[in-house]
């Protein structure tokens, strides 16, 4: 009997995407729950499983191709999963291609392995064609991840060629030429969409920045001093993230209109903080929601950023976490930056920019002294949010950061 394979719901609002990669080729056989697509949309990379265990029999739809959800996008022949055998030996020694060979096997693994893979993790494995099922998972839960793949393949020790001796220097055929090569990819669903974002946030909002520069000392000593009673009593690491988190909850509490959004002819305040955190993903910049931050402590806060990251390595956030948001946090730090203007995540109004600790020589109490600063930006729309009220919010964050127990009594 054949069984249809449609496009999953992808979540609010999410209508369509495209098909980003073919797990199983036509003849295949496909256990019950095994993902056989990988879908790219706006957010997210979805897997989509076969309901049924059996053989694929064919592809509706080629990689790349849009579809829409409920479109039918390939057949499954239930129960055949003999026929998939021989199939697939026919098939096995018509190929004289070795990586075909040892993609086919990456993919027995993937099979036999018992647990549910991200689709970078799937990529990986099927790249260096390590068994999955051999490899402990370093991620949430025991999952694997994709240094968890990459670091099996390189413990799996390949010999390397000897070496050869020394070739007699020859000009290089290049250099003769002048040959210059060019390459074209094609850009991600993914990647479409911020493209269109930030380029309509630019050209919809009336994007303006504010700077200030802030003393971490108070920040660094709290760490210093707490880091080690704070990890043994949450499990979890006390970083400067949940910091700037509640910081920005006491800004946005006393200055809402930089916690609101405009929407046709309206202005939409929140009496709650859901704050965005920007995530580097394999596939580009994400944004998963805290929810409620304005009502949780430094450990759930960090907790859910650590969550968010190791789940945006694997390739297994949700389109629901991130849904929503109504203010954003992008610590371009962690890469180095010194100083930027980061632009607002749609429909938000504001966005706050962290950026890289350095020590520099700042002037207290009529003397030069050398601290640990860090400039801050806030971006916002100038159509909803006055200098004044900008300022104001910048002004909050860093005196709750050089002054952390303002935090702890609402000031």
């Amino acid at each position: 009997m054949s069984t249809e394979i449609t496009v999953p719901a992808l979540g609010e609002s999410v209508t369509e995407g495209s098909i980003g990669e073919w797990l199983k080729q036509p003849g295949d056989a496909v256990a019950a729950d095994e993902p056989i697509a990988s879908l790219e949309t706006d957010k997210v990379a979805v897997d989509v499983p076969s309901p049924v265990a059996g053989v694929l029999q064919e592809h509706r739809a080629a990689v790349g191709d849009t579809v829409e959800v409920g479109a039918v996008i390939a057949v499954i022949e239930e129960g055949a999963t003999a026929a998939a055998s021989g199939e697939e030996a026919g098939r096995k020694e018509q190929q004289s291609d070795a990586g075909e060979e040892k993609r086919e096997e990456a993919d027995k693994d993937l099979a036999n392995a018992a647990q549910t893979l991200s689709p970078a993790v799937r990529r990986a494995v099927l790249e260096h064609g390590v068994d999955p099922s051999t490899i402990k998972g370093t991620g949430k839960d025991g999952r694997l991840t994709k240094e968890d793949v990459l670091a099996a393949a390189k413990a799996k020790g390949d010999p390397a060629p000897a070496p050869s001796p020394a070739p007699t220097p020859s000009p290089a055929p290049a250099a003769a030429t002048g040959e210059r090569k060019e390459e074209r990819v094609k850009m991600t669903r993914m990647r479409q969409t911020i493209a269109k974002r930030l380029k309509g946030a630019q050209e919809e909002a009336a994007l303006l920045t504010t700077f200030n520069d802030v003393d971490m000392s108070a920040v660094i000593e709290a760490r210093t001093k707490y880091k080690d009673m704070f990890a043994k009593k949450h499990d979890i690491r006390l970083g400067f993230m949940g910091f700037f988190a509640k910081a920005a909850c006491l800004a946005l509490k006393d200055v809402p209109s930089v916690n609101a959004y405009i929407e046709g002819d309206e202005i939409v305040y929140h009496d709650y903080v859901d704050i965005s955190v920007a995530v580097s993903a394999p596939n580009g910049l994400v944004v998963p929601v805290i929810r409620d931050a304005d009502k949780k402590g430094f450990a759930r806060i960090e907790k859910d950023i650590a969550d968010f990251g190791a789940r945006a390595k694997e390739g297994t956030l949700t389109m629901a976490d991130m849904t929503g948001g109504t203010f954003t946090i992008s610590n371009g730090g962690v890469f180095g930056s010194l100083m930027s203007t980061p632009i607002i995540n749609p429909p938000q109004s504001a966005v706050l920019g962290l950026h890289r600790i350095e020590d520099r020589p700042v002037a207290v109490n009529g003397e030069v002294v050398i601290r640990p600063m860090m400039y801050i930006a806030l971006s916002y729309d100038h159509r909803l949010i006055d200098g004044r009220e900008a300022v104001t919010a910048l002004k909050i964050i860093k005196e709750a950061i050089e002054d952390p127990t303002r935090m702890l009594i609402d000031l």
